[in-house]
């Protein structure tokens, strides 16, 4: 089997697929990034038997069918440091070749026909949502997950479809981050009986794989795993087990102190703040009073600082206390001139952020005693 790749397309294929090839895992065979030649091209496939990722290939020259394991650890160097426009693979028994102009490597290659099946999208009905929405939606969601979490749901994202749109939901119990958008139905997808929780892993994968000229991706929810599709590349992963909190329940209605703000400037006003702050004393003191924002903080061994911020602002002085990261992390996935609506209600109740109706953020204060 031999075939003859641009180097810059390949590569950028390969590395795709190899995100998720597992950094540890008992089965060698998964070290592999796993390469088909068939009649509908050249795809290369990276799993840990939980995520999945395929990639349609461009740029091959080939008439070979046929299909090879690629190890990642060799092949990825290998890749990165070719400097020709093309190079060659020849695959035989056991082992592969990859040669270009001045440079070739033998490789020994493992049995392809060990490598775990992975499904294809081969779905009829399904949800398709904006590209460009839907990798925003991620970014303003999957910060708020909790991976480690053994309670409920937490280490991934809720899907939710109903009527036309998307609601996107991620919490670690002490945040919450919930986004919607409009999406269209291919076909006739049924919502799924049970909640749709897809790991915070694979939708990063599907965040970073969407390319600026895709016009939407699909998504094909089955009752323990989801199949998701941008262009060229296809991603497939489990379900989290578990149940995902009831999130509505969290959000207050409205809050009875309504306060815009610029993203941009108040982002570097609490990136400030969170300077003088330590593993004991994460918090910042947020006092709101007479048109200004306070910021305080102190830290044993460490010091103290103050932030002040011009607000519109024309109520009772409120002071609520922040980890300071979880509104840094809020605000570092807008652009610097979204317009933000802080709404309070008093220090005790939890704090929501709205930006206009699509994106809503909750955060928990800390208690002033710690």
């Amino acid at each position: 089997m031999q075939l003859t790749c641009d180097r810059a397309l390949f590569s950028a294929a390969f590395q795709t697929a190899a995100s998720a090839v597992p950094a540890r895992t008992p089965k060698d065979v998964l070290r592999n990034v796993y390469m088909h030649l068939g009649t509908g091209g050249v795809e290369v496939v990276g799993t840990d038997q939980e995520v999945a990722i395929r990639y349609k290939v461009d740029g091959v020259t080939t008439t070979s069918t046929g299909e090879a394991l690629l190890p990642t650890a060799r092949v990825s160097p290998i890749l990165r440091e070719l400097q020709d426009e093309q190079f060659e693979i020849v695959v035989e028994e056991q082992s592969l070749m990859i040669k270009a102009a001045s440079s070739q490597f033998r490789l020994s290659s493992e049995d392809p026909r060990d490598f775990p099946p992975v499904p294809e999208f081969d779905a009829t009905d399904y949800y398709r949502i904006p590209a460009n929405v839907f990798r925003q939606i991620i970014r303003r969601t999957s910060f708020a997950t909790d991976v480690e979490s053994t309670r409920y749901a937490l280490g991934g994202l809720l899907l939710e479809f109903d009527e036309g749109k998307v609601t996107v939901a991620a919490t670690d119990s002490r945040r919450l981050a919930v986004a919607t958008a409009a999406c269209e139905t291919e076909g006739s997808p049924k919502a799924p009986e049970k909640t749709t929780v897809v790991p915070t892993r694979a939708m990063a994968l599907l965040e970073r794989s969407i390319d600026g000229s895709e016009e939407f991706v699909d998504v094909a929810v089955r009752e323990n795993d989801v199949l998701m599709r941008s262009g060229r590349c296809v991603i497939y992963s489990r379900l989290v087990e578990g149940r995902f909190p009831k999130y509505r329940d969290v959000i207050p209605q409205s809050g009875s102190i309504s306060i815009m703000q610029t993203a941009g400037p108040f982002h570097a006003a609490v990136r400030q703040a969170q300077i003088v702050t330590d593993e004991e004393s994460r918090g910042v003191d947020f006092t709101f009073d007479k048109a200004k924002l306070t910021m305080s903080s102190r830290a044993q061994d460490i010091g103290e600082s103050k932030i002040e911020l011009p607000i519109e602002y024309d109520h009772e002085e409120i002071k609520i206390t922040f980890d300071p990261r979880y509104v840094a992390d809020f605000l570092k996935v807008l652009t610097p001139e979204t317009l933000v609506e802080l709404q309070l209600i008093s220090a005790e109740h939890a704090a929501v952020f709205r930006v206009e109706d699509s994106y809503t953020y909750v955060i928990m204060p800390l208690s002033q005693s710690r």
